[in-house]
């Protein structure tokens, strides 16, 4: 990725406008949270959420916490159970975390969800974010501010030295309050079960399963059918996803753009899903940058099923 001026603000109503600019014309932009500071972007514009996954150097793509600013966005986003409703007005706005069902339509890039069925939403309670939320009208994700593998951050010093270079501007809120991601729940059928710990405690065990939510480990969607990966062509039972000069069935980019790329992977794994084609076939992307992200998720998604 180029090199980019990063600019330090203080909060204020100057800096949350530039901040929605930013957002607005597609980049993503570190802001502070009650948690810690959060590298937001706009949630339904995939090519913006890939450049969080490339500010960070994010090694794959895992699903990403989508903010919101009232209980009315977030039931455009997410299908909501009496137990979901009563968890919400009790800690919301505030850091806690609720992994739902993706409602129907709902106007988030697929690159958020990881291609996932479930969406992990949170209405924050610090200021900024809520100001940034209100400033740009739409949902944000935003997971921690820092280069992948680095510290959490919960000063715009930290932010700083971690992606300095690699976005366009920090809002300097201060320390935060937690210093501790949020807690995540998830609510998507059966008893609740607590996916992350984090500063809300209601005393339930960590649950140990497949990826949900951000933090976990395990694989994350993969499609039904055999996956070839590298190919320079299709054969007469693949459905060809191309890239670059290799057209496909369909393409990830046909300019070769990883950014593209990378917001249009997860619908072009799930149309080749629903094909015809009893087999995927998948062109050759170069393994540096985004790309590494890519073939990350795609040799996930190629790996032999067990069980």
């Amino acid at each position: 990725m180029s090199a980019q001026n990063t600019r330090v603000l203080p909060l204020g109503p100057e800096a949350i406008a530039e901040a929605a600019r930013l957002i607005g014309a597609g980049f993503a932009v570190a802001v502070p949270t009650e948690t810690v500071y959060g590298l937001a972007a706009d949630a339904g514009n995939g090519e913006a959420v890939a450049g969080i996954y490339e500010a960070k150097g994010r090694p794959g793509f895992n699903p990403l916490i989508v903010h919101v600013e009232t209980m009315e966005q977030a039931r455009t986003i997410a299908r909501f159970n009496s137990e979901a409703e009563a968890l919400a007005v009790r800690h919301w706005p505030g850091p806690l975390t609720l992994v739902l069902p993706l409602a129907d339509g709902a106007p988030i890039a697929s690159l958020v969800t990881a291609g996932l069925p479930t969406i992990a939403l949170r209405m924050p309670a610090h200021p900024a974010m809520r100001d940034l939320l209100r400033a740009v009208g739409r949902p944000l994700a935003a997971p921690s501010a820092n280069a992948s593998g680095r510290i959490s951050p919960t000063r715009a010093a930290h932010v700083l030295t971690s992606l300095d270079g690699r976005i366009p501007l920090i809002l300097d809120g201060g320390a935060t309050e937690h210093g501790l991601e949020s807690t995540i729940l998830a609510l998507t059928g059966g008893d609740v079960r607590l996916l992350r710990p984090g500063p809300i405690d209601l005393g339930l065990t960590l649950s140990a399963g497949a990826i949900e939510a951000p933090g976990q480990l395990a694989s994350h969607y993969a499609p039904t059918k055999p996956i070839r990966l590298n190919a320079p062509s299709g054969r007469g039972d693949e459905w060809l996803i191309g890239f670059g000069s290799v057209a496909g069935d369909s393409t990830l980019s046909a300019s070769g753009n990883l950014m593209e790329a990378a917001a249009n992977l997860f619908e072009r794994l799930h149309e080749a899903d629903a094909a015809d084609e009893p087999r995927i076939a998948i062109a050759r992307i170069p393994d540096s940058g985004l790309g590494a992200a890519i073939n990350d998720r795609l040799r996930r998604a190629a790996a032999p099923r067990t069980g």
